[in-house]
């Protein structure tokens, strides 16, 4: 069997917050505790007019890529709620060609 994972650009993660709050809903989490957090990166100047400043998604130990909800066909739920549609989930071999393709993204998998 293959293993599947979320490919996270966070090139296009404008830091929402959707994600963990629907993987909070789906799971029944405490407000306090996430399967997915959005980190901030900077803000900083790093060369003159350059800044670096980012958001990413980053699956906890928590994260069970909402098993339930593969299992029934369905897309886990930080995928299926992205307003910028900046996760995919598959299987692993794939998104890592789309990896490759494209900087700023990064793969998780369990």
């Amino acid at each position: 069997m293959s293993a599947y994972g979320l490919l996270i650009d966070y090139e296009w993660c404008t830091g929402c917050h959707t994600c963990e709050v629907a993987c909070q809903i789906e799971h029944a989490l405490p407000t306090d505790q996430w399967g997915i957090k959005i980190m901030n990166v900077g803000p900083w100047e790093y060369a003159p007019k350059k800044w670096q400043y980012a958001y990413l998604p980053v699956p906890t130990d928590q994260c069970d890529l909402c098993k339930n909800r593969v299992e029934k066909s369905h897309t886990p739920t930080c995928v299926k709620h992205c307003q910028a549609k900046c996760l995919k989930y598959g299987k692993v071999e794939k998104l890592a060609e789309e990896l490759a393709k494209k900087p700023k993204q990064t793969l998780f998998s369990l």
